[in-house]
Order: C-alpha cells, then sequence, then structure tokens
C-alpha cells in the first residue's frame, strides 16, 4: 500500500475537527449506506463486529435523544441533520457461526458475561472510531459526544433488546459555529514509548 496523499490525511485526521454547528444540508439515505457499508469493514476481534448504529434523522427522533442528552448536546443533536447513536449487541456472539466460520463454535468463547461486555464494548468502540474516519473519507463533519443518559438511551431506543448505548456522534456539514481552537495533544514522548 501507498502512503495516503497529505489532503488525505488532513480531512481525516491533522485539519479534521469536532463539530458543534451544522448546515442544513441533509445527508440522503444513500450516503448513510455507503457510510456503513466502509464502517463494516473495519477489523474486530473474531469479527465479532457487535456495533449496532441507530440514524436519528427525523425532527422527532432527534428530539426524543436531545431530551436524554446532557449540557449542550441537545441543540447539537437537534442542529445536526443526523445524529447516531452507536450501540454494542449484548448478543453477538449469536452471529460468529456465519461471520467467523474459521472457527465453529466461536460463540462459546463469550460465555462469561463480563467478559462479553468488555469484548462488546471495546470492539463497538473500535468500530466506532472507524465510523468517525468513514464519515469524514466521505466528506462529512463529525461531533462525537458521551454527554447523555445512556440507560434512559437504553430504554428510550433499545427496548426489548440485548443493546446497550456507547457513544453518539452528529453528522453532516459542519460550519464555523462554536468551532474552538484546536486543543493541544500530547508529544510523542509523553505518550509512547518504544521497546
Amino acid at each position: 500500500m501507498a502512503k495516503l496523499a497529505d489532503t488525505a490525511l488532513d480531512q481525516l485526521f491533522t485539519k479534521a475537527r469536532t463539530r458543534n454547528g451544522w448546515s442544513d444540508r441533509p445527508i440522503p439515505e444513500p450516503v448513510l449506506r455507503e457510510l456503513y457499508d466502509l464502517v463494516k469493514f473495519g477489523p474486530t476481534a473474531a469479527n465479532t463486529t457487535p456495533a449496532r448504529f441507530v440514524f436519528l434523522q427525523s425532527p422527532e427522533a432527534k428530539a426524543r435523544l436531545a431530551a436524554l442528552s446532557s449540557g449542550s448536546n441537545g441543540p447539537k443533536i437537534l442542529q445536526a441533520p443526523v445524529t447516531v447513536i452507536i450501540g454494542y449487541d449484548l448478543d453477538f456472539p449469536e452471529t460468529l457461526d456465519r461471520l467467523f466460520p474459521n472457527a465453529p463454535g466461536a460463540k462459546h468463547w463469550f460465555g462469561d458475561p463480563v467478559a462479553k461486555e468488555v469484548a462488546a464494548l471495546r470492539n463497538s468502540s473500535l468500530q466506532g472510531g472507524y465510523f468517525i474516519l468513514a464519515a469524514r473519507a466521505l466528506g462529512l463533519d463529525v461531533g462525537p459526544m458521551s454527554g447523555f443518559d445512556n440507560a434512559a438511551v437504553d430504554k428510550e431506543f433499545f427496548a426489548g433488546t440485548n443493546i446497550k448505548s456507547n457513544f453518539i456522534a452528529s453528522i453532516g456539514y459542519g460550519t464555523e459555529e462554536n468551532l474552538f481552537p484546536r486543543n493541544p495533544r500530547l508529544a510523542f514522548e509523553e505518550a509512547t514509548k518504544i521497546l
């Protein structure tokens, strides 16, 4: 593989920003499908793919989520063309015979409920990171958030399932509204070791 061009790296990382303000430009359903079709190729442990994505596009659906958010997140959810609940399905082992056929019986690896939840949370978080990069690759801006009542969101959007919310992310075409200066990052020497 070749290194991506600097313009691509800028779009994905160095010039990409967490957006707080949004234009009213809609995101058509084919773009949401294209977004998922990129995300699904990100690797997860044993191809568990526990993430589940609920795209809230209607004003009514966004209002239901905004009412369960904290601080300034409510207005961001309402303004964005789409806000996505990224959850994790604790029933993910049931799909492993199909998704990880090279290891028959892999679903039994996750018999311990605590280990299963850790695996689901970890791998859905990984998929959430792919989601952010895939959205940026498609020219969308992203505003990930964690300020909401997880238990209330689970009751409101995942009742009757074994799915739990992980985090949320607004997506669309961002504006400069409420765009804060980029915060510092840790230097290589502070965050890494080479052994």
